[in-house]
């Protein structure tokens, strides 16, 4: 007998489909106010975010531990506002701002509508998540955002030891998917041009750059997007019509 196939549209989740930006924007002005910081705040939610991008691309490069890089990340930028911590006072500090960015956690407006969209545009549809991160931490957010019975695989970078742009994650997920059924058609979305769509299309998969703030490609970046057919958008509303035009 044979088994039908289904397209299959993967989603990378921070700053894609969950406001990561702004709800660590809120965060760090919340956990600031606690321990009565005087700094400018956007200067000193710029420094939380440069800390974050630097020591969690060591955690991803395995240069410290997912511990480790949260506790780096607080000893740096309470040192920026005067106050020096341990190793044990920069895990309880990380901790108390995590429950402030944990209580910030929202989905962009524009992601159930296009979820939505998808699953009416695309008959037999399944949606998954790629992220580089911890597979519980990840699905804890998923949880809460009460998005996760919505995607049939999660794939996080700590759980099968590939970090994106790798093809290799890219081609995992497929495969987690072939085992259900066969996948007629794959594309991935992300909000990072090389690590999320870039990667996705050195894999064979329709990568789509979700450039929400209409940041420009270097040419390097530019070229390389080209080279694997990147398709570039600047909502999740224009998912729908993209993938249905694409996958007809």
């Amino acid at each position: 007998m044979t088994v039908a196939g289904s397209p299959i549209v993967l989603f990378d989740l921070d700053d894609t489909l969950m406001a990561h930006h702004a709800a660590v924007d809120a965060g760090i002005a919340l956990h600031m106010a606690e321990r009565a910081y005087e700094a400018e705040r956007a200067t000193a939610q710029q420094l939380w975010h440069d800390l974050e991008e630097e020591h969690y691309h060591a955690y991803l490069a395995g240069r410290l531990t997912f511990e480790g890089q949260r506790r780096a990340r607080a000893r740096e930028f309470a040192l920026a506002h005067g106050e020096e911590l341990d190793e044990l006072a920069a895990g309880a500090w990380f901790a108390r701002y995590f429950e402030r960015y944990r209580e910030s956690w929202s989905l962009h407006d524009d992601a159930l509508p296009a979820l939505d969209a998808i699953h009416e545009a695309l008959q037999g549809v399944r949606f998954g998540i790629i992220t580089n991160g911890e597979l519980g931490f990840q699905r804890a957010k998923l949880e809460r955002l009460g998005i996760l019975d919505r995607f049939a695989h999660v794939i996080a970078s700590g759980d099968v030891g590939i970090t994106k742009p790798d093809p290799a994650i890219f081609e995992s997920a497929v495969a987690r998917f072939e085992a259900d059924s066969p996948v007629t058609a794959a594309a991935y979305v992300g909000d990072r041009l090389v690590t999320d769509a870039v990667g996705a299309g050195a894999a064979g998969i329709l990568g789509v750059w979700l450039n929400r703030t209409g940041a420009a490609m270097a040419d390097d970046e530019a070229a390389s997007a080209s080279s694997v057919g990147v398709v570039e958008i600047s909502s999740l509303t224009e998912l729908a019509p993209l993938l249905a035009a694409r996958f007809a």
